[in-house]
C-alpha cells in the first residue's frame, strides 16, 4: 500500500482522515447553539423595534413586548411625519448630509494621506505613522468636548461646520488608506508614469485613486456609519432642532416625554425608521466592502 493511500484513509482513534481533523458532533453542536444565541441576541432589539412601531399607547403597555397585538404601523408613520411641522424629515436629512458630506471629505482625506505615507520617502514617516494609529485608539466621546471648546473660540457652534470638519479627520481612516495604498498601488507603476510625464497629483487622481477604489468605498462606508450613528459630538455643537440628526432629535423626544405627553410610540417608530437608511446602504455596497475588508485583512 503506498504512502499516499495510507495518508487518505481515515484514522480509527480520531475519525478524521489524513486531510484535517473533523470537529466532533458535541463540538458542531456547541458551535451551532451559540451561533443561534449570538443571532437572536443581534436581531431581538430590531425585533422589538419592528413589533413596537405597529401599537399604539396602549398597546404598548398592555401587551407582551416581543409580538404583535394589532396594526397602527400606518397611523403612527402619520404621527411622526406630522408632529411638529414634520420636523422628523429634516432630522432624517440633515443625517443623510453629515454623513454622505462628512464620510465623502473623510474618505478623499484618508486616501490622500496614506497613498502619501505609503509610496513617499520624508524625514519623521515612521513617527508621524505611529502618532495616527495612536490617535485612533481614542474614544471620540473623549474629544467631543474639546472640540466644542475649540469651535466656540472660532464662532462656528451651531453650524453645520462644527459638525462636519471634525468628521474629515479620521486617524483610522488614514490608516486604512495607507494598507490599501501598500496592498494595491505598485511602486513600478508610479514610476512608469513618472517616465511617461505625469505629475504627483495627475498620478494619484488618475492612477492611485482607480486602483484603491474598493478601499475607499470600505473607508466610505465605515465612516458613513460611524457619523449616522455619532451622537455625542452634535450634542455639544448643536442646540438649533432644525439642525439635530436624527439620533440627537429622537432624544430630544425621550426628554420631552419626561414632562410631557408620553411620546414612546413615536421614539420608537423614529427608531425603526432611522435604520431604514443604513440597511438600505449596506446591501447597496455589499460587494465593495466585502472584498475591501478582505484586502485590508490579507495585508
Amino acid at each position: 500500500m503506498s504512502s499516499a493511500t495510507r495518508a487518505a484513509r481515515p484514522n480509527k482513534a480520531t475519525g478524521t482522515s489524513g486531510g484535517g481533523v473533523r470537529p466532533t458532533r458535541g463540538a458542531m453542536a456547541l458551535t451551532t447553539g451559540l451561533l443561534i444565541v449570538f443571532l437572536l441576541y443581534s436581531i431581538a432589539p430590531t425585533w422589538f423595534l419592528l413589533v413596537s412601531s405597529t401599537k399604539n399607547q396602549t398597546d404598548l403597555y398592555s401587551t407582551f413586548g416581543l409580538w404583535f397585538s394589532g396594526n397602527h404601523f400606518v397611523d403612527n408613520l402619520q404621527a411622526i411625519w406630522n408632529y411638529h411641522d414634520g420636523v422628523f424629515g429634516r432630522w432624517i436629512g440633515n443625517s443623510v448630509l453629515y454623513s454622505t458630506v462628512g464620510a465623502a471629505g473623510s474618505t478623499f482625506i484618508s486616501l490622500a494621506a496614506g497613498y502619501g505615507i505609503s509610496k513617499f520617502g520624508f524625514r519623521g514617516r515612521g513617527a508621524l505613522f505611529a502618532v495616527i494609529v495612536g490617535a485612533s485608539l481614542l474614544p471620540s466621546t473623549l474629544l467631543a468636548f474639546p472640540l466644542y471648546l475649540v469651535f466656540s473660540d472660532i464662532g462656528l457652534t451651531n453650524t453645520i461646520w462644527a459638525v462636519l470638519i471634525p468628521y474629515f479627520i479620521n486617524p483610522f481612516g488614514v490608516y486604512l488608506g495607507k494598507v490599501y495604498a501598500d496592498t494595491s498601488v505598485p511602486t513600478e507603476l508610479m514610476e512608469a508614469a513618472r517616465i511617461d510625464g505625469a505629475g504627483e497629483t495627475r498620478i494619484f487622481f488618475s492612477v492611485a485613486l482607480n486602483l484603491m477604489r474598493t478601499g475607499g468605498v470600505t473607508i466610505f462606508m465605515l465612516d458613513f456609519i460611524n457619523i449616522w450613528n455619532n451622537f455625542f459630538l452634535p450634542l455639544f455643537m448643536l442646540n438649533g432642532e432644525r439642525t439635530f440628526p436624527v439620533t440627537l432629535g429622537l432624544f430630544s423626544w425621550v426628554q420631552q416625554a419626561q414632562t410631557a405627553r408620553d411620546m414612546n410610540t413615536l421614539v420608537l417608530t423614529g427608531s425603526l425608521l432611522s435604520i431604514i437608511p443604513l440597511a438600505i446602504f449596506m446591501f447597496a455596497l455589499q460587494k465593495y466592502w466585502r472584498s475591501g475588508i478582505l484586502m485590508g485583512s490579507l495585508k
